[in-house]
């Protein structure tokens, strides 16, 4: 049996081509199943590090960041729930009306790997900002949610109220900002492939199988 490829994937839960590249990825993976074992891990990368707790209106935040008009916006956000739908993704874009802070997010998710479930909290993150238009940044949802996927609810309040792995996930986007990753999605394959920004399921088989190969030569 060759080794797994070991897939590291920076991204935010609150970032629309994040939400694209995971599921494009996560069914890739399963178009492989049995024929390339897949190790993957989630990273934290935080698009707006400095939002404050009650997040920002998503249209005035685009404008604001980004110089974009409000047609631009439009364009943009249509963009993205057509690219959506044709992966199964649902993009409900009037339910997600502000962008928030993801920190405590991604605290939550540091641990959630280390229990086995972080791939299925990931997931239900991105659901609930996208799709259900929840707070990611909101204690309440986010035990909800990991109650949802098999974690300890109780555990999961500690965590939040406690500020615990904190000091682990800022090293951890040091560590990628130090290898020149400024922008998310960006894949990490084997330790060594940079693979940025959102792609297609078919390109990512391909890459997989590229590193699976290269896996087993190694």
């Amino acid at each position: 049996m060759s080794k797994p490829v070991t897939i590291d994937f920076v991204s935010d839960v609150v970032c629309p081509w994040c939400a694209l590249g995971a599921t494009a990825l996560e069914q890739a993976i399963a178009n492989l199943a049995g024929e390339v074992s897949v190790e993957l891990t989630y990273k934290p990368f935080e698009l707006n590090p400095e939002m404050p707790a009650e997040g920002e209106q998503a249209i005035e935040h685009m404008i604001r960041k980004y110089g974009r008009t409000p047609d631009e916006v439009a364009s943009r956000n249509q963009m993205i729930i057509t690219l959506g739908a044709a992966l199964g993704f649902t993009f409900d874009l009037k339910k997600r009306s502000h962008f928030y802070n993801t920190f405590d997010a991604h605290r939550l998710l540091f641990w959630a790997a280390q229990e086995g479930h972080q791939v299925a909290l990931k997931k239900r993150l991105l659901d609930g900002y996208f799709t259900n238009g929840q707070n990611p940044s909101n204690h309440e949802t986010l035990v909800r949610l990991a109650g949802e996927v098999g974690l300890d609810i109780a555990r999961a309040r500690q965590i939040l109220a406690t500020g615990e792995f904190g000091k682990e996930v800022r090293e951890i986007e040091e560590f990628y900002r130090q290898r020149g990753i400024n922008s998310v999605p960006a894949m990490v394959l084997n330790g060594r492939h940079l693979v940025s920004g959102s792609q297609s399921i078919e390109y990512y088989e391909q890459m997989l199988r590229q590193m699976a190969v290269a896996t087993v030569e190694a």
